[in-house]
Protein backbone atom coordinates (compact mmCIF):
# COMPACT_ATOMS: atom_id res chain seq x y z
CA UNK A 1 0.00 0.00 0.00
CA UNK A 2 2.84 2.36 0.85
CA UNK A 3 4.63 1.88 -2.49
CA UNK A 4 1.47 2.46 -4.48
CA UNK A 5 0.35 5.28 -2.18
CA UNK A 6 -3.10 3.83 -1.57
CA UNK A 7 -5.02 3.67 1.67
CA UNK A 8 -6.78 0.29 1.39
CA UNK A 9 -5.74 -3.19 0.34
CA UNK A 10 -8.53 -3.25 -2.25
CA UNK A 11 -6.79 -0.44 -4.17
CA UNK A 12 -3.44 -2.29 -4.46
CA UNK A 13 -2.79 -3.48 -8.02
CA UNK A 14 0.01 -5.83 -9.10
CA UNK A 15 2.48 -3.72 -11.09
CA UNK A 16 3.39 -6.58 -13.43
CA UNK A 17 0.26 -8.36 -14.60
CA UNK A 18 1.04 -11.53 -16.53
CA UNK A 19 -1.02 -10.28 -19.48
CA UNK A 20 0.73 -6.89 -19.61
CA UNK A 21 3.07 -6.17 -22.57
CA UNK A 22 6.12 -5.63 -20.33
CA UNK A 23 5.70 -8.87 -18.38
CA UNK A 24 7.12 -11.55 -20.73
CA UNK A 25 10.66 -12.75 -20.11
CA UNK A 26 13.08 -12.41 -23.04
CA UNK A 27 13.24 -15.57 -25.12
CA UNK A 28 16.87 -16.33 -24.18
CA UNK A 29 15.93 -16.98 -20.55
CA UNK A 30 12.32 -18.18 -20.72
CA UNK A 31 11.85 -20.86 -18.05
CA UNK A 32 11.55 -24.42 -19.27
CA UNK A 33 8.30 -26.25 -18.53
CA UNK A 34 10.19 -28.22 -15.86
CA UNK A 35 11.41 -25.07 -14.07
CA UNK A 36 9.52 -23.40 -11.25
CA UNK A 37 8.56 -19.74 -11.46
CA UNK A 38 8.05 -17.97 -8.15
CA UNK A 39 6.33 -14.60 -8.14
CA UNK A 40 8.34 -12.33 -5.83
CA UNK A 41 6.04 -9.92 -4.03
CA UNK A 42 8.41 -8.35 -1.48
CA UNK A 43 12.00 -7.11 -1.40
CA UNK A 44 13.22 -10.61 -0.48
CA UNK A 45 12.39 -13.54 -2.74
CA UNK A 46 11.97 -15.62 0.43
CA UNK A 47 9.27 -13.50 2.10
CA UNK A 48 5.76 -14.55 1.14
CA UNK A 49 6.89 -17.31 -1.24
CA UNK A 50 7.65 -21.03 -1.06
CA UNK A 51 11.29 -20.56 -2.15
CA UNK A 52 12.82 -21.65 1.18
CA UNK A 53 10.67 -24.80 1.29
CA UNK A 54 11.51 -25.68 -2.33
CA UNK A 55 15.27 -25.22 -1.85
CA UNK A 56 15.29 -27.26 1.38
CA UNK A 57 13.19 -30.02 -0.21
CA UNK A 58 15.79 -30.23 -2.99
CA UNK A 59 18.70 -30.26 -0.51
CA UNK A 60 20.06 -26.99 -1.88
CA UNK A 61 22.11 -24.84 0.52
CA UNK A 62 23.72 -22.44 -1.96
CA UNK A 63 22.46 -20.68 -5.05
CA UNK A 64 23.53 -18.20 -7.73
CA UNK A 65 21.62 -14.94 -7.84
CA UNK A 66 21.33 -12.37 -10.66
CA UNK A 67 18.68 -9.80 -11.45
CA UNK A 68 17.70 -6.27 -12.33
CA UNK A 69 17.52 -4.52 -8.97
CA UNK A 70 20.66 -5.09 -6.93
CA UNK A 71 20.02 -2.65 -4.11
CA UNK A 72 16.27 -3.24 -3.70
CA UNK A 73 15.80 -6.90 -4.64
CA UNK A 74 19.03 -8.83 -4.74
CA UNK A 75 20.58 -7.42 -1.55
CA UNK A 76 17.45 -8.07 0.59
CA UNK A 77 17.17 -11.59 -0.84
CA UNK A 78 20.85 -12.30 -0.14
CA UNK A 79 20.57 -10.99 3.43
CA UNK A 80 17.44 -13.05 4.06
CA UNK A 81 19.09 -16.13 2.54
CA UNK A 82 22.07 -15.76 4.88
CA UNK A 83 19.69 -15.50 7.85
CA UNK A 84 18.13 -18.78 6.69
CA UNK A 85 21.54 -20.48 6.44
CA UNK A 86 22.09 -20.38 2.67
CA UNK A 87 25.28 -19.34 0.90
CA UNK A 88 24.23 -17.01 -1.93
CA UNK A 89 26.61 -16.40 -4.84
CA UNK A 90 26.10 -12.98 -6.42
CA UNK A 91 27.12 -12.69 -10.09
CA UNK A 92 28.07 -9.02 -9.95
CA UNK A 93 28.17 -8.33 -13.69
CA UNK A 94 24.72 -9.90 -14.13
CA UNK A 95 23.00 -7.56 -11.66
CA UNK A 96 21.30 -4.39 -12.75
CA UNK A 97 20.66 -1.35 -10.61
CA UNK A 98 18.91 1.99 -10.60
CA UNK A 99 21.81 3.86 -9.01
CA UNK A 100 25.46 2.85 -9.48
CA UNK A 101 26.65 4.24 -6.14
CA UNK A 102 23.86 2.49 -4.23
CA UNK A 103 24.63 -0.76 -6.03
CA UNK A 104 28.33 -0.49 -5.24
CA UNK A 105 27.46 0.19 -1.58
CA UNK A 106 25.21 -2.89 -1.53
CA UNK A 107 27.98 -5.12 -2.87
CA UNK A 108 30.58 -3.60 -0.53
CA UNK A 109 28.30 -4.03 2.49
CA UNK A 110 27.50 -7.64 1.60
CA UNK A 111 31.20 -8.36 1.11
CA UNK A 112 32.05 -6.76 4.47
CA UNK A 113 29.25 -8.62 6.26
CA UNK A 114 30.35 -12.01 4.95
CA UNK A 115 28.13 -15.03 4.44
CA UNK A 116 27.75 -14.61 0.69
CA UNK A 117 30.13 -14.86 -2.24
CA UNK A 118 30.65 -12.53 -5.18
CA UNK A 119 31.96 -13.45 -8.61
CA UNK A 120 31.50 -12.43 -12.22
CA UNK A 121 29.95 -14.34 -15.10
CA UNK A 122 33.31 -15.29 -16.67
CA UNK A 123 34.49 -17.03 -13.50
CA UNK A 124 31.11 -18.67 -12.94
CA UNK A 125 31.02 -20.02 -16.50
CA UNK A 126 34.51 -21.51 -16.09
CA UNK A 127 33.49 -23.16 -12.81
CA UNK A 128 30.35 -24.61 -14.37
CA UNK A 129 32.24 -25.74 -17.47
CA UNK A 130 34.78 -27.56 -15.28
CA UNK A 131 32.03 -29.15 -13.20
CA UNK A 132 30.26 -30.39 -16.32
CA UNK A 133 33.48 -31.77 -17.77
CA UNK A 134 34.28 -33.63 -14.55
CA UNK A 135 30.74 -35.02 -14.41
CA UNK A 136 30.97 -36.20 -18.03
CA UNK A 137 34.31 -37.90 -17.31
CA UNK A 138 32.84 -39.84 -14.37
Amino acid sequence: MEWQRVDTVEKVRPPFLREAPGFPIVSEVVPLPTEAVIDKITMSAFAGTYLDIALRDCGINSFVIVGIALQVGIEPTVRHAMDLGYIPVIVTDACGYGNREAAERSLATLKFTGGSLQTDSTVLIEILRGTLQRAAAD
